[in-house]
């Protein structure tokens, strides 16, 4: 007789459960901003005040004449500023005080307006240095001429040499 096989009880069969997968986690990098520096800082500028002019006349000085009788003398402005910074750059100005620390000096100029009278108004203007009479005819004294005037030089011829006076025409006249 074969023995009969017994009816089999089921074994129990280590099961193993499926491999779980672990998916890999992909860090993402903080970017870490750094945190801006401000700062503030005060800032003096100088700015030139520049100088007036004035002009005024005299009576006692020669018309045309002129004369820088007070030299003018640029000033000076303070200003103070605060200035902000942002990481080095500067993002603002603001004005604090402005003063001046100098005065600017006007510059005066002063103009003649006096004018000159001739000698004598029976002198030639056309002549200086002496008076040349107005004749109808001036020689030089001492000289060859006939008159009716005469004259003792040397004068300097100034204008138009009308009567002859300055034969070598080197400016003056009855320099012999």
């Amino acid at each position: 007789m074969t023995p009969t096989p017994e009816p089999s009880t089921p074994t129990a069969q280590p099961t193993t459960a499926p491999p779980t997968v672990v998916k890999p986690t992909v860090v993402k990098p903080t970017v870490v901003k750094p945190t801006p520096v401000t700062t503030k800082k005060a800032v003096v500028e100088l700015r030139v005040i520049p100088f007036k002019k004035k002009t005024v006349t005299d009576s006692s000085m020669a018309k045309g004449e002129t004369v820088v009788t007070t030299t003018g003398v640029n000033g000076t402005r303070r200003l103070t500023y605060e200035v902000t910074y942002v990481d080095g750059v500067q993002t603002a100005k603001e004005l604090l005080k402005q003063e001046v620390a100098k005065q600017p000096r006007t510059q005066v100029t002063t103009v003649g307006t006096k004018v000159e009278e001739s000698e004598s108004s029976d002198c030639d203007p056309n002549y200086s240095g002496g008076c040349v009479p107005i004749a109808s005819d001036v020689d030089c004294s001492g000289g060859s001429g006939n008159g009716p005037a005469y004259v003792r030089g040397p004068v300097t011829v100034v204008g138009s040499d009308i009567y002859g006076l300055d034969r070598d025409n080197d400016g003056l006249g009855c320099e012999d």
